[in-house]
């Protein structure tokens, strides 16, 4: 395992950037759309602690799920695809340091949307990175129900409410869900797909604890869209929100979390 994980610093501010990628143990960006290891073990440390469980239900190429193993959390792993869970796998099939605290993972066949076999309050964290509508198609539409097979901007934020619904199900009170999601252009003009995903969270329940901007670096369609800003008159989108959601308390004033203008 390569180690430049001494390089990792905690990040204190609302900007976060990564223009050099985590390369400590397995992580590696061979799998497209995958981000920074330091995006998870950023949120993992300051949201979690020693032997709690993380659900990760996108989990992709395993990049949360090889920051749990090194951070001593246990690890809830789901995906809608088979192919990423055999990524998944090899990923975090490896060797800790010593001294590393023990923990378990889990990777299984799962839908966002229907966590079964995930009781009701029982997860501590959640951390995921969701494919944003469908810019890179994981299963080129072999499976269904895949959400990077979605090109509706509403039918996509529709599927990704019922995720957060199970979502919100899972977690325990007073606990963090973060999810990293970017926007995206269509006839030119911005689509603030992030913004239309936080107000779903919400509406399910979630209330916001952080925004995050998370500055983009390495992206393999960036070269060719530098060459058409002129031509579109468009700017490069060159950043993405991580937002951080709490699942709050039976006791919390739910109108002390929701911000009106008009106060």
């Amino acid at each position: 395992m390569q180690r430049d994980i001494e390089d990792f610093k905690k990040e204190i501010s609302s900007v976060w950037s990564f223009p050099e990628r985590g390369k400590w143990a397995t992580h590696n960006p061979k799998f497209r759309g995958n981000y920074a290891p330091q995006i998870p073990k950023n949120i993992i440390i300051r949201y979690s602690k020693t032997g709690d469980t993380v659900l990760d239900p996108m989990v992709g190429g395993g990049t949360t799920g090889i920051e749990c193993r090194l951070l001593g959390r246990n690890f809830i792993g789901r995906d809608i695809n088979p192919d990423n869970l055999k990524i998944a796998r090899s990923m975090m099939h490896f060797k800790t340091p010593e001294n590393t605290p023990k923990s378990s993972y889990s990777l299984k066949l799962g839908d966002i949307r229907s966590l079964v076999g995930i009781a009701s309050n029982s997860v501590d964290l959640i951390v995921t990175h969701p494919p944003y509508l469908n810019i890179i198609k994981y299963s080129e539409g072999k499976i269904e129900g895949d959400l990077s097979n979605i090109g509706s901007v509403e039918k996509f934020c529709d599927e990704i409410e019922r995720g957060a619904t199970e979502l919100f199900r899972v977690i325990k009170e007073n606990s963090y869900c973060a999810i990293l999601i970017g926007d995206t252009r269509k006839r030119c003009h911005y689509v603030p797909l992030a913004y239309y995903v936080m107000e779903r969270f919400l509406n399910v329940g979630f209330i916001l604890r952080e925004d995050i901007i998370k500055a983009q670096h390495n992206c393999k369609s960036s070269p060719y869209w530098e060459s058409q800003t002129d031509k579109f008159n468009i700017l490069l989108i060159m950043h993405e929100h991580l937002f951080v959601f709490r699942k709050p308390k039976n006791i919390d004033n739910l109108s002390d979390y929701k911000w009106s203008m008009h106060q």
